[in-house]
């Protein structure tokens, strides 16, 4: 939110969007609640069950007058990514997303972990597994590298100009 908050410093309305049944997005939702406390951001909770329900949440950011919108990693966002960021572009809505992906496919801006290292590491688990360690017995990781990626091109179709210091940070820059 810190990064979002940079990059739209006028921001003072942001939009969530969970899948209320990921149980990871209810353990995140107290950080970003604290985060935009912090900021003095109100936030807009927009829970999304189906693809069905993104154009009605987006439309509510709008009417809500949201100044920016962050998206919570999920499945059902991932598989409907191409809709997502077309709905943030109508709504000329800057959104924050997790993965890169989504930043390539035309969003604004993406922080967090870096996929092909979280998928290597799963692999020295399964290959643990099949050598007959316990799947309990193994310990959690959680990520360690993440990745910053900003799209100028998006940027410049929103309005906005990316604060140099925002874009010295970035491990990519989409122009």
């Amino acid at each position: 939110m810190q990064l979002l908050k940079e990059a739209v410093p006028a921001a003072a309305r942001m939009a969530v969007l969970i899948h209320p049944e990921n149980p990871m997005h209810r353990a995140y939702l107290p950080q970003t609640v604290a985060a935009a406390k912090k900021l003095n951001i109100r936030l807009q909770i927009l829970e999304v069950q189906t693809p069905n329900d993104l154009d009605s949440a987006f439309a509510a950011a709008t009417r809500e007058r949201a100044d920016a919108m962050q998206v919570y990693g999920d499945l059902i966002f991932s598989a409907h990514r191409t809709q997502i960021v077309a709905l943030a572009a109508k709504s000329r809505l800057p959104v924050l997303y997790l993965y890169k992906a989504d930043v390539v496919a035309g969003g604004l801006m993406s922080y967090g972990p870096i996929l092909s290292d979280v998928l290597r590491r799963a692999a020295t688990y399964v290959d643990k597994i099949l050598k007959g360690a316990k799947p309990g017995d193994l310990p959690v990781e959680q990520p360690t590298k993440f990745e910053l990626v900003i799209n100028l091109k998006t940027a410049k179709a929103l309005g906005l100009t990316i604060p140099q210091s925002l874009l010295l940070r970035a491990d990519e820059v989409i122009e």
